[in-house]
């Protein structure tokens, strides 16, 4: 038995002698990976047999490279570094989501367009899309007209699809039709405080002008935004400066209710290793914090009465801002009438002169031109011969917009029919969330 250990051992010492010779005519990064994975001799014992079984295993590279055994170990065990089948699988990421949405309050303009909608056709390249039209913020300020909320409702949807979301690439629904958005605010409510509401400056602005009339909605709609964004574990939500607090709030909700609710408290509403109605283990966090999205530079439009001022749904004056579906005639009034300035020449970037920059970001956005090639053509006109050139330029944007949109509304059940897919794609999402945080929170499961 001494003898054969003997064996073992000097063919051991032979296996390291070799790994050493190979180390010192190899690559420096193969020679580190080898170090750390010395050869080393084994002794199996098997039951009660007093006969020991010698083995030596050199290890001499990394998983995936093989190389031979030395000539001095050629009875041993084969070199190797995993067994056959044993490789991992590689695991397949999960896309990053992305949701948005815009109210059906008023036509959607170019604001609206520029700053959102074609960003969003870009995006539903590269993530699992879901956008919607957030029916339930049109009504925050209350006295609302149903007429016109179906009718813009379904006008907005339209709009969504004709400049470019395709239903196979992104969920395209409407907010209400998801019971969860609303469930989930009420829950949420249950967990801000109502401190935090009453600092949002948007509230505050506006409660000033409302006095004693304004709504509750008002107040608590940065929550509906909240449950808008955490029902789907979005990741990325594309906001505009002014929507930043709104979405700074919507990550202290989430981290507020996954302090209260989520982690150990929450492994505990269930046996040990128990899962949650989603499906996925109980503990950790219930909810995600997503982050913002701020669109590029050049892509905000402002007022045509004021390039100050973003354009805006909520300006009572309709020649402040060109409409997705104006008719040309329609676009060339508002454009003649436009507030300009009386200085020679035209420029970007000038603070002095911000109708100037806006409406050759509205040219340049519609051309596709760079800053560069816009001032080449456009930076020695004056307004009178900008003026009509900028006009033709929206104008052929919009057309093939404008005629995609006809058809959509045509087009008997066609959009019905979009909207339907995605709000049951929406609630196969939404659901599973809500169901976690009525769970995490102590409410019983529902009886299917």
């Amino acid at each position: 038995r001494m003898h054969r250990v003997g064996i073992a051992t000097r063919a051991a010492i032979a296996a390291t002698t070799a790994a050493t010779s190979a180390a010192s005519t190899t690559p420096t990064a193969m020679r580190v990976a080898m170090s750390a994975a010395p050869a080393r001799a084994t002794v199996a014992t098997r039951g009660n047999n007093t006969s020991r079984l010698a083995t030596v295993r050199a290890t001499m590279a990394p998983r995936g490279i093989h190389r031979a055994a030395s000539p001095l170990v050629c009875a041993a065990a084969p070199a190797t570094t995993a067994e056959a089948g044993t490789e991992a699988t590689p695991k397949t990421e999960r896309r990053k989501r992305v949701l948005s949405g815009v109210q059906p309050t008023g036509s959607i303009h170019l604001g609206n367009y520029f700053g959102a909608i074609k960003n969003w056709v870009k995006m539903q390249e590269e993530f699992d899309a879901f956008y919607c039209v957030v029916d339930l913020h049109a009504i925050t300020a209350g006295a609302h007209d149903p007429k016109e909320l179906v009718k813009s409702t379904r006008s907005s949807a339209a709009i969504y699809l004709a400049a470019g979301l395709d239903p196979e690439r992104s969920n395209v629904f409407v907010q209400s039709h998801v019971s969860a958005h609303s469930e989930l605010c009420w829950l949420l409510n249950c967990a801000t405080p109502i401190g935090w509401l009453e600092k949002m400056i948007q509230f505050k602005e506006k409660a000033r002008k409302a006095g004693e009339d304004v709504s509750v909605g008002l107040l608590d709609y940065p929550v509906l935004m909240a449950s808008d964004i955490l029902l789907y574990n979005a990741d990325i939500v594309p906001v505009g400066e002014d929507q930043r607090q709104h979405l700074e709030l919507t990550r202290d909700i989430a981290g507020r209710v996954n302090n209260l609710y989520g982690g150990g408290k929450w492994k505990k509403m269930g046996p040990k290793g128990s899962r949650a109605p989603s499906g996925r283990f109980r503990g950790g966090d219930i909810l995600r914090v997503p982050d913002a999205y701020i669109p590029e530079a050049g892509a905000r439009v402002m007022s045509l009465t004021d390039g100050s001022a973003k354009m805006s749904k909520s300006n009572p004056a309709e020649g402040s801002r060109i409409n997705v579906l104006d008719t040309p005639d329609e676009i060339a009034k508002k454009i003649k009438r436009c507030k300009t300035d009386a200085v020679e020449g035209l420029e970007f970037g000038n603070p002095t002169r911000p109708e100037a920059t806006n409406l050759l970001t509205i040219y340049q956005l519609c051309t596709g031109m760079t800053k560069e090639e816009v001032l080449e053509e456009c930076g020695a006109m004056r307004w009178g011969d900008f003026k009509p050139a900028l006009t033709d330029a929206v104008v052929e944007h919009l057309s093939p917009i404008q005629a995609r949109y006809a058809e959509i509304i045509e087009e008997e059940g066609y959009l019905d029919g979009v909207l339907k897919r995605g709000a049951d794609a929406a609630n196969e999402v939404a659901e599973k969330t809500v169901a976690d945080v009525r769970d995490a929170m102590g409410f019983m499961e529902r009886v299917r």
